[in-house]
Formats: structure tokens, sequence, C-alpha cells
């Protein structure tokens, strides 16, 4: 039995002293270390298999640290972080306490830029290939990985049109696999199948007329061929692109075969590839599933419905449109800017459209939000997915600005259920016509209600609701806080238990003001929860209402402090930043 060459390497270092014919050893028992922890920790798999041959000629043919390289989408950097140090500890990854499911500076020197999001690789790398310009450092390499689907985004664009007036040594590393989370979408998908058909012919190569010297398109998988040709562009001056052709999830035959699914998998059989068995038993729906089965029920009577999403097709369950009305359903790839204003310009003719965006990657549009939707008051409605603390994904991805950062612009409307049954009716209610444009905000994961499936109930605008009576403590709650709130109540004796009011304040603007008189009149005290902000959030209008209105009872704001919460579980990163359930029992106690 050979030895095993992966234990050898710790850095980057060591890797450079194995001879190139022992090099597909070494990519073997990387995908098998990758392969053999994911499985029983969870993670994304796909993206980081398609990437090893990639990853090791990158480090073996570059002297990073030294030379820079910089990941986009940084799930495709687990074989990056297992020979940069952390092979020993990559069994923590996405755990609380433990490295970071992507790219993170303050982790590693190998990790040049934080990467949670996509198509930001060339417009990092090429700041700092700039800043080495400006140093002296004319020796010094610059590299951008860019994969699944990423190099679509306008911001890669941005970057590449820049980049192709310096005289910079700025590498771009095209991982074409024709799928993101998703399969790829748009004219330069099927521009990139005719070249991978064809050949890249210079009069019609879109790198060329940006003026990037091109090559390839290269086997990514031919790590000979990969090295040899990285090795080659280290000597040629300028702005170069190689465009390599790499198939998600390769070595593990599931995950080349279903590559959606084996994206981010869950827990699965490291010899056989096959999925844990499901929980057969009955169990309450995901958001994402209520929203999307519920569009295709709206959408069937209502044929002015429209469905976008950039890239999250799957993931955000808009999927079921797709199937039922393709032709009424719209993935517009990694491109958020686009989707807000292309919804705004559907929704001027007439039509009533449905935006689903993840509440992180609606943040990369926030400025369509306000220029293209509020300011015109076009009434869009806005699905925003993953809103709140989302878990292992960590920093990049939890869903916890969203209430602050619309709660400060004119002309919206910002609803957040408590559950399944109110996102039905919300989104029923928003396609029955609203003079401004709405966003329901929902979690990742399950709800609690099995039977949500019920008749439409229409929800009127800006009104709370008390869900339990109290004497002293009224706790305000949006969204799905409710759900801690009722288990923190229930901690409690039944006499203390008497003492707590519960009011679901379900939107955060306009707020319900009649029910805050009411409650600051019968209430002494005031505790507000939400799986946001603590600053912008329901707190701080509460708080606002209070001073405006010359309320002197106590208020205390429960939610997320000012910091970018880290990765844990769910149930983790809420006991931390204290909305959860025995968090909210122990400030309740407090006062009574």
């Amino acid at each position: 039995m050979p030895e095993n060459i992966l234990n050898t390497i710790t850095f980057p270092e060591d890797l450079r002293k194995i001879p190139k014919k022992k090099l597909t050893q070494v990519a073997q028992e990387l995908r098998e270390f990758i392969i053999n922890i994911v499985a029983t920790k969870e993670g994304h798999l796909g993206a980081s298999l398609g990437v090893v041959e990639l990853t090791i000629a990158l480090h073996y043919v570059f002297h990073t640290p030294d030379d820079i390289l910089v990941w986009d989408v940084g799930h495709q950097a687990y074989g990056h972080k297992i020979l940069t140090g952390r092979k020993e500890i990559f069994h923590t990854n996405r755990q609380l306490g433990g490295i970071s499911g992507f790219p993170k500076r303050d982790e590693s020197e190998y990790d040049t830029f934080g990467v949670g999001h996509s198509s930001t690789a060339i417009s990092a790398a090429l700041g700092m290939a700039i800043a080495s310009k400006l140093k002296g450092e004319t020796e010094k390499q610059h590299i951008a990985v860019v994969g699944d689907a990423s190099i679509a985004s306008g911001m890669a664009f941005e970057a590449l049109n820049h980049a192709g007036v310096t005289n910079t040594n700025l590498l771009v590393i095209l991982n074409d696999n024709a799928i993101g989370i998703d399969p790829s979408v748009g004219a330069l998908k099927d521009y990139f199948t005719k070249v991978k058909l064809d050949g890249a012919k210079e009069s019609d190569n879109i790198f060329e007329a940006l003026n990037f010297n091109y090559s390839g398109p290269i086997d990514g998988h031919n790590l000979e061929l990969v090295i040899s040709e990285l090795e080659r562009l280290k000597n040629v001056p300028g702005p170069k692109v190689l465009h390599v052709i790499t198939t998600k999830g390769k070595g593990l035959r599931q995950a080349e075969e279903n590559q959606v699914v084996y994206h981010a998998p869950g827990k699965f059989d490291a010899l056989t590839g096959d999925l844990a068995p499901k929980n057969i038993e009955a169990q309450p729906p995901k958001f994402q599933d209520v929203f999307g089965k519920t569009l295709v029920e709206l959408a069937t009577t209502n044929e002015k419905i429209i469905g976008i999403t950039p890239a999250m097709p799957t993931g955000s369950s808009l999927k079921f449109m797709m199937d039922v009305f393709p032709e009424r359903a719209f993935d517009v790839g990694i491109a958020e800017q686009h989707a807000v204003t292309f919804a705004a310009g559907m929704a001027t003719q007439g039509f009533t459209v449905f935006c689903n965006i993840y509440s992180t990657f609606l943040q990369r549009a926030y400025d369509q939000v306000i220029h293209d939707v509020c300011l015109q008051k076009i009434s869009v409605v806005f699905c925003l997915d993953r809103a709140g603390l989302v878990g292992e994904d960590g920093a990049t991805h939890h869903g916890i600005f969203d209430l602050a950062y619309l709660n400060c612009i004119p002309n919206l409307i910002i609803f957040a259920p408590r559950n399944e049954v109110e996102l039905r009716n919300g989104m029923y209610t928003a396609q029955k016509g609203l003079d401004l444009p709405i966003f329901i905000r929902y979690p990742r994961g399950r709800g609690s209600i099995y039977d949500w499936q019920r008749s439409f109930d229409k929800i009127e605008i800006g009104k709370g609701e008390v869900l339990k009576e109290g004497t002293k403590i009224a706790v305000l709650t949006i969204g799905t806080a409710e759900k801690n709130a009722l288990g923190a109540i229930a901690l409690l004796s039944n006499i203390e238990q008497e003492n707590v009011g519960l009011v679901d304040m379900r939107f955060l603007k306009p707020l319900d003001e009649a029910l805050l008189h009411q409650v600051f009149k019968e209430y002494s005290i005031i505790i507000t929860i939400e799986d946001g902000t603590v600053i912008g959030g329901l707190g701080s209008s509460v708080a606002s209402f209070a001073s405006r209105n010359q309320y002197k009872n106590p208020i205390e704001i429960l939610g997320i402090q000012d910091c970018f919460p880290e990765h844990g579980t769910i149930s983790e990163l809420q006991e931390l930043s204290g909305i959860s359930s025995e968090k909210i029992k122990q400030s309740l106690q407090r006062y009574l």
C-alpha cells in the first residue's frame, strides 16, 4: 500500500517538495479527505471536489502566500484550507468555535480575502495587483479563481473592464463547470459552451476583446497540463485568463451526476456516496417550500404573477413555479442588482412580481432597492429568504441586517410572518395589489405547522396581534422570534406567566402605533425581541416611538448585538445572542 503523501503536507512549501509524478496521488488523497469529513460533518462538497487538481497546481506553481491567491465563491476552498495549515482542524469546519466554511483573513495568511458571496475575486485581486505595482513588487503574482457561475455577475465584468487597461500581474482563472448551485443560465453560459465545442477564436473571444491574454480551454483535471500552463503564464506579462473545464463533484459519482443536491448534501456515506436516509416521519414544511408552493397556487388563478430569483431556484423553491409556469419564472443568474431593477421594470407594466432573494444577497442591490423601487413607489413583492441567523454558513450569510437597512427607506412595507400560515397570507395580500413595495422576510428551515395549506385570509397592513394578555411585562416580537418568546414564557411558573403579555408586531413598517399606545399604557415594562440587529430594527423603532410620545416605561431590546455573529448551529447562535428561550426567560425573570 503506498504511503499517504497528504499526511506529509502541512503547508504549500511541503507540497512543492513532492515530485510532479506523485501529485495525482495527492489529488486522490485530498479528494478522499474532503469526502470523508464532509460525509459526517456536512458542508459544501461539489465545488471543492471540482477544483482539487487546480488547487494543488496553484499552490505547487505559485509561492503562496507571497503570491496572492483569491478564491471567488469561498465554498471552492476546502482543498485550499487543507493544504494551508488547517488539515488537522478541518473536522471543525463550520462548527461553533471551529474554522469557517469560507476563506477568512483573520484565520490564515493564505486566506487573502474574505469571500462568502460571489464575483468579488477579480476586483480584490486587481486592487492587490495595482498595490504591488505601486510598491515596486514586480515579481509578485495575483490569481483570482472564479467559479460556479460567478463570472456572469456585473461586478466581475466591472473588474474585467478595469483590469484590461492595466499592465498588472493578474491571472484570472475561469473555473468553468457550467453550474453554480443550480445550472448556469444566460448568454455567457451559451458562449462558454460554444468555446468548449469549437475552441476560442480570437476574433470573437470576449476576453481578448477586453485586452486579456486568453488561453484555454483546458482540462482542469489534467494536473500535468494545468501545472504546465500555470508555469507558462507566470512569465506572460499583463492581465491573463486561463479557462479550465472542470466537473463539479469530480471523484464522487453521485456528486457528479446530481450536482444540485451534492452542492451541500448534508450527511452521506463516504464509501458509497449515498445520502443519509431522510426522516420519513411527517414534518412541518420548510418556509422555502411554503413560498414556492403558495406562489404556484396564486399564479394558477392570477396570470399576472411573475417569479424572479438571482441564481437560487432550488434554494428558494422558485423551482416549483419554473416547473409549472416556465414562461413566468426567471432565474437571472448571480445578478442581484439586475434582479431588482428587472423586477421593477416588469412591475411598471402591470405584472405582480415576486422577487425572491436571500436576505444577505439583497444587500448587494441596496441602491436598486432605494432608487429603482422605493423612490418610484413600484410595488414589487420581495420575499427575503434566509432572514435572521442562518447557522453554519456564518457571518457572510446571516440575514440579520435587513430589518435595519430597510427600515430607514421611505415608501415600503416590512412584514415578518411568525409562521407558515402568515407567510401564505402575506403573499396572498401582496398579490391583491399594494401601493408600495413589500418586503416579506422569513427564516431558513422548517416551520411548526403541519396543516399550513389553509384557505387564504387577507392581512391588514400595519396591524400587529396580541397573542397573550398579561399584567406587567409586554414582550413585543417580530417574525419567528415569537417562537422563542413563547418557549420562554412556558419555562416560567404559572404565577409568573400571568405577568407576561406577548404581542406579535408583524410589521416593522408601518408600525402599529395604535397597538403600541395600548401596550405602553397597560404594561409597565417593555421587552422587544428580534432576530436582527438591535441597532435600527424593532427595538430601535419602539424606543423611538416611546421617546416621541414621552412614555417612560423601561424598554429592553433583545436581538443581535453590534457584531458579526460567527458560524454555529442556529440554536447555539441564538443562545450566544441572548434570544434563545432560556436567555429570554432569564431576561423576563429580572423584572418579575
